[in-house]
This record gives C-alpha cells, structure tokens and sequence, in this order.
C-alpha cells in the first residue's frame, strides 16, 4: 500500500521509484564511470525533481551490465520483479525504453506485471509514463520500431556471416577436421595430412551407407577430431569418435 505525506491541508502520495539500467555488453564494467552510473544518474536527478509530487528514489540498485533486453534472464531485473511483486516499489524509472526490454512480446508481459501490482513506468528521456493511456499507446509504438531495429540488426549479421562464409572466411567456432585457419586472412587452408583422413571417413560412410558403423570403425581404428591451439595459446586434444 502506498505511504501518504501530509502537509497542511494538501495529502502527497509518497511514490517509491526504483531506477534500473542495463548494458548489452562488459566491455568498460570495471572504468569508474559506466554507461550503467550514466543511466542512473540521469535517471535518479529526474525522481529527485519530481520531489514535489511525492517521488522517493529506492535506494537499492538494479544494475544489469552484460546483458542483453532480447529476454528476461537478467539477475538484477528478476530481483526488480520480486520486490515489486513484494510490495516494495511503486514506479520502475530507466534512462530509455529499450533498457527494460528489446522485446515487444516480453514488454507487454513486464507492464502487464506492472499494473497487476498498480506500478508505473517512465522511460525519462522519451517524456511518457504508463500512467496514462497516451503514454501506454506511444510506448507500443516505440517498442515495434526498437524490435524491427533489433531484427535488422540480426538479419544483417546473418547476411555478413554467409557473405564470409561464400569467400571462404572463417567466422568462427571449433576449427574443423581437415581445415586450417589462416590467422592473417582468417580463411580456411585445406590440411594436407589430415584432409587424407576427411576423405578416408567419406569413403568409409558411403560402404557402409552408416553413420553408427562408421563411428565404429573410426573408434577402432582409434582416429580422433580436430586438435587445435587457441589464441591464447592453449592446447585443445582431439576426442576419438562416437558414435
């Protein structure tokens, strides 16, 4: 329930805001200075002057740094989740929309929570709340449009990962059996030696017209995978085959 503070003849609702931020990545987590104090700060100046109208900042903090707004796995945002439901927050503050959530289905879910427990939301930086129905409308609007972003975003990584993958680039992951990765091109050169083997497997699967049989023989003939050394120098042993 909600505290009231009264002051001569006017009554002030006392409305307990919590400030959460979040960083996609942890690149520059441990500077003095982060992107997440940034959001805070800008955010907690906004509650502070909002002191007229009964706005208390929660003092403690919801920081997500290093994770992403496609879901809700987020440590410090399910902990804001459980103090909301316990009564303990009535007005969630963050520096924009998308740090709550890059997702429009998990959005919705998050303000349906928000008004089962009667909590506000206010994104400062795009002047709007959900408090009203103007604001609940602009920020459907502007979550399909930070969604469509994100989806653009994917969609062209996707086109440069096949772009690369055409010309013979090595996009990443365990190197493969037969295959060497040129450090300088990041492109795959054919292994000699083991390319012998590759082929050897071929010819082994297409007798047997097995996969399970094939491992078999691999296993007996003790063959293993790829052993590679990393970047930072460590070495990764082969496994022999299963089946």
């Amino acid at each position: 329930m909600k505290k009231t503070d009264k002051n001569n003849s006017s009554q002030i609702t006392r409305k307990r805001c919590a400030v959460y931020t979040r960083k996609s990545t942890t690149e520059n987590l441990d500077s003095s200075f982060t992107s997440l104090d940034a959001q805070r700060e800008s955010c907690e100046a906004f509650i502070s002057s909002q002191k007229l109208n009964g706005w208390v900042l929660v003092t403690d903090h919801y920081d997500d740094g290093g994770f992403s707004g496609g879901d809700m796995d987020r440590p410090a945002f399910q902990q804001l989740m459980l103090d909301i439901a316990d009564g303990k927050i009535d007005c969630v503050v963050v520096y924009k929309v998308d740090r709550l959530s890059r997702s429009l289905a998990d959005f919705i879910r998050i303000v349906q929570k928000f008004e089962e427990y009667d909590v506000g939301f206010v994104s400062i930086t795009q002047s709007f709340d959900t408090g009203t129905s103007m604001g609940r409308l602009m920020l459907n609007v502007l979550l399909s449009f930070a969604q469509f972003e994100r989806e653009i975003i994917s969609e062209r990584t996707r086109d440069k990962i096949t772009a690369a993958k055409k010309k013979g680039k090595w996009v990443g992951g365990y190197p493969i059996l037969g295959y060497d990765i040129n450090s300088d091109t990041h492109s795959l050169v054919v292994n000699e030696n083991e390319a012998v083997q590759v082929r050897e497997i071929y010819d082994l699967y297409l007798k047997n017209k097995s996969m399970g049989i094939t491992a078999n023989e691999l296993q007996q003939r003790k063959w293993m995978t790829k052993s590679w050394i990393t970047k930072s120098g460590n070495v990764v042993k082969g496994e022999i085959f299963s089946g």
